[in-house]
């Protein structure tokens, strides 16, 4: 076998290699899994996918750290978990689980300002009640 028949190192093993590539690297994971958790948090209870957001930025993370993996797998336990309850519950407690994602949802368009901004736009900027109190 030839010098030219060995096979390439691969990216972990070159990463292994040099260590101050490994700590950028490893940063780099860090802000970037990190940024996309925060997001993924604030989508969580807005329609969309906020968790598969989360479970994302949590992949991200445990690509490169131990701790990542562990509160991933306790996650999606959780979640699975949740989501077992959830569908045994009647039609009442789901609507009461909808109605209360749906307050905090509004709440928090509230409290970003966000309801002032859209009724400025359909010409209600009278309605200063829809003014949140952290940007009045």
């Amino acid at each position: 076998m030839s010098s030219d028949d060995e096979p390439t190192p691969g990216f972990r093993a070159r990463l292994q290699e040099r260590p101050t590539l490994r700590r950028a690297y490893r940063i780099g994971v860090a802000v970037v899994g990190g940024l996309v958790l925060i997001a993924g948090i604030i989508a969580i209870p807005y329609p969309g996918p906020g968790w598969l957001i989360v479970f994302g930025g949590l992949a991200i993370l445990a690509s490169e750290f131990d701790w990542a993996r562990r509160v991933l797998h306790y996650a999606r336990g959780k979640y699975d978990a949740w989501t077992d309850w959830l569908d045994r519950q009647s039609l009442l407690v789901r609507v009461a689980v909808l109605a209360a994602t749906g307050l905090i949802v509004m709440a928090t368009l509230y409290l970003l300002n966000a309801l002032y901004l859209v009724a400025g736009w359909v010409g209600l900027e009278r309605w200063t009640w829809l003014q949140s109190p952290l940007f009045g």
